[in-house]
C-alpha cells in the first residue's frame, strides 16, 4: 500500500515539478503546460513498467535457478542411491543379479561424468577379483587346460564378460585419469572386438584366444602377456609394449604395429600378413615360421631378430640393407586379398591347431 501511494505521488506530483522546473518561471499556454506534464508522466509510466518488467524477468530468473539447484541435488541424490544399490548387486550370489548391478554402473557412468573413474575402477577391479591369473575358484578352467577345451568367457563368466565389454565402451570417453589396470588377469576366449582399450595394463594376462578384432590398443602395456592364437586382425596396437609377450600362431593380419616394441617376444606362426610395422623393435624377437607376406617392415628394428624360416612375399617391405635371405626367410606367393571376417555366433568357438613351436 505504501509502495502504491508513494507511485501515485510520483506520478501526480513529480510530473508538474520537472515540467515547472523546465519552464524556469517562463509563461506558457494552460494547454500546453498540460500537454507537457502529460508528456513527462507517460515517461514515467513507462521507466515504471520498465522496471516491472525487469524484476519480473530477475525474480522468474531466480525461482529458475532454485528450481534448478533442487532438481540436481534430487538427481545426485538419486544417482548416489543408484550407485550404491549397485555395488550392492556386485556382491550378489546371483550371476543375474551380478549382470543387472554392472549394466546399472554402464549407465550411471555414460550420464554422469564425474562417477565414469569410478565406475571404470570398479569394473576393473571386479575383473581382477573374479578373473585372477593363475586362475583360482571352482569354476575356472584349470592352468593347463588346451585352450579348445575353455568355452568362451561370455558363457564360463558372462558378468566378467559385460564388465569388460562395458570397460571398453567407456574408456572411448573423455578421461581425467589414464592406464586401467588389467594385469594379471585370466581373459582367455574374451570377447573384445571393437573395444577401446587404450591405455590398459595387461601385463602378465592370459589373453589366450582372445577377439580383439579391430580393438584400440594404442599405447597399452602387455608386458610378458600370453596372447596365443589371439584374433588382432586389423587391430590398433601403436606403441604398445609386448616386451617378453607370447604371441605365437596369433592372427595380426593387416595391423597398426607403428612404433609397437616386441622386444624378445615370442611371434612364431604369427600371421602378420599386411601388417604396418613401421619403425615397431623386434629386437631378439622370434618370428620364426611367421607369416609376413606384404607386411611393411621398411623401418622396423630387426636386430637379431630370428626369421629363420618365415614366410615373406615381393611385397614385403624390408629395411634398407636387410638380407631377409641371409636371415632364413622363405619367399612365397602373395596371399592375395584378405578375406573379410565371419561373425560368429555367441558360445560358437574356433578350433585352434596345436603350435608346432609348443615345447
Amino acid at each position: 500500500m505504501a509502495g502504491l501511494i508513494v507511485l501515485g505521488a510520483v506520478l501526480v506530483v513529480l510530473p508538474g515539478v520537472v515540467v515547472d522546473h523546465d519552464l524556469a518561471g517562463a509563461s506558457v499556454a494552460a494547454q500546453d503546460r498540460l500537454k507537457a506534464v502529460n508528456d513527462v508522466r507517460t515517461t514515467l509510466l513507462q521507466a515504471v513498467g520498465g522496471m516491472v518488467v525487469l524484476f519480473g524477468a530477475y525474480a522468474t530468473w531466480r525461482q529458475l535457478r532454485v528450481s534448478q539447484d533442487g532438481l540436481r541435488a534430487t538427481q545426485e541424490g538419486q544417482i548416489t542411491d543408484r550407485f550404491s544399490t549397485a555395488v550392492d548387486q556386485l556382491g550378489s550370489d546371483k550371476l543375474e543379479t551380478r549382470i543387472g548391478g554392472l549394466h546399472a554402473l554402464w549407465r550411471i557412468a555414460e550420464h554422469s561424468a564425474r562417477d565414469r573413474e569410478a565406475v571404470i575402477s570398479i569394473q576393473a577391479a571386479y575383473l581382477r577379483t573374479h578373473l585372477p591369473w593363475p586362475p583360482a575358484g571352482p569354476g575356472a578352467p584349470a592352468l593347463g587346460v588346451p585352450i579348445n577345451d575353455v568355452v568362451p568367457l561370455e558363457v564360463r563368466a558372462a558378468d566378467a564378460q559385460v564388465a569388460l565389454t562395458g570397460l571398453g565402451v567407456l574408456l572411448q570417453r573423455p578421461r581425467e585419469q589414464s592406464w586401467v589396470n588389467l594385469g594379471v588377469t585370466d581373459l582367455r576366449r574374451a570377447d573384445c572386438d571393437g573395444l577401446w582399450l587404450h591405455e590398459v595394463n595387461f601385463d602378465q594376462s592370459c589373453l589366450e584366444a582372445a577377439g580383439l578384432y579391430h580393438a584400440n590398443l594404442t599405447q597399452a602395456s602387455l608386458v610378458s602377456a600370453n596372447l596365443r592364437h589371439a584374433d588382432l586382425k586389423t587391430a590398433i596396437l601403436r606403441r604398445v609394449r609386448c616386451v617378453q609377450a607370447d604371441l605365437r600362431g596369433a592372427r595380426l593380419v593387416e595391423t597398426d604395429m607403428r612404433d609397437a616394441d616386441f622386444t624378445d617376444a615370442d611371434l612364431r606362426e604369427a600371421n602378420l600378413r599386411k601388417a604396418d610395422a613401421g619403425g615397431a623393435v623386434f629386437h631378439r624377437a622370434d618370428l620364426r615360421l611367421a607369416d609376413l607376406r606384404g607386411s611393411d617392415l621398411s623401418t622396423a628394428d630387426l636386430r637379431q631378430a630370428r626369421l629363420r624360416d618365415a614366410v615373406a612375399s615381393e611385397h614385403t617391405r624390408w629395411p634398407t640393407g636387410f638380407d631377409h635371405a641371409a636371415a632364413g626367410v622363405v619367399v612365397a606367393e602373395d596371399p592375395g586379398p584378405e578375406s573379410k571376417p565371419l561373425l560368429q555366433p555367441s558360445g560358437i568357438t574356433t578350433l585352434y591347431p596345436p603350435l608346432r613351436t609348443l615345447s
